[in-house]
């Protein structure tokens, strides 16, 4: 009888990992699948925003549609569009998102800054003189 209540106990506590470990494969998988759209379909996308929005890249400035990526933890969490000199926006590889409270939590901050990889590490190079013109959600 211990035996059977041992190895029910054993299998409860091997399925929950189970469930919890797919569960947090689910949201990597959903994480790299945005990293790919973006990568293959980056393009398409950014002509899609400047018809939306109406804008006309030029020889003085040029957009483009990179993933944003949660600083910390690296988790692909939407996309955007950045603008800028066209030298300066093909270094742009990602959007770094940081976020904080202001005023104890009465104000929540998103910082959204362009970075020049899209898997940060040791170090995260800001694109000074880009500029964030679209936020893409992108349902999962």
């Amino acid at each position: 009888m211990k035996a059977v209540y041992v190895s029910l106990v054993i299998g409860l506590l091997l399925g929950a990992v189970t469930l919890t470990g797919f569960s947090q494969l689910d949201k990597l998988v959903k994480g790299a699948g945005i990293g790919v759209l973006i990568d293959r379909s980056g393009p398409e996308i950014d002509k899609f925003v400047n018809n939306l929005t109406g804008t006309k890249p030029n020889s003085r400035f040029g957009t483009k549609v990179v993933p944003i990526i949660s600083l910390g933890n690296g988790t692909h969490v939407g996309a955007a569009q950045v603008m800028g000199p066209p030298g300066i926006v093909k270094t742009v590889r990602a959007v770094g998102q940081i976020e904080g409270d202001f005023l104890g939590k009465s104000v929540r901050v998103k910082g959204l800054i362009p970075i020049t990889t899209d898997k940060p590490g040791k170090s995260v190079d800001r694109v000074a003189g880009v500029g964030i013109s679209a936020i893409l959600d992108i349902r999962l």
